[in-house]
């Protein structure tokens, strides 16, 4: 899977984290897709910082969110992808 693949698609996996883990999907909802090396995802969550009212949910994410995260992806897109943050 090629990253622009998955952007077209992250929608769908954060629709399924909505569904199944609210608390997951706000750690996640404003997550950049930033590169796709082979199988590891890399998130970057600069944008949370561009806002009045930061909400950088850094200090909020465990590893319960990215389990689910994960599970979400795997769930829609059918791929095992470790998920870092930048």
């Amino acid at each position: 899977m090629e990253l622009d693949e998955l952007k077209g698609r992250w929608n769908q996996v954060l629709d399924y984290l909505l569904e199944h883990d609210r608390i997951s999907w706000l750690a996640f909802f404003d997550a950049r897709l930033a590169s796709l090396d082979g199988t590891t995802l890399t998130l970057n969550f600069s944008d949370s910082e561009k806002f009045g009212g930061k909400h950088d949910f850094a200090k909020t994410r465990n590893p319960k969110h990215l389990a689910r995260l994960h599970e979400a992806i795997t769930a829609v897109l059918g791929f095992d992808l470790e998920v870092i943050e930048e």
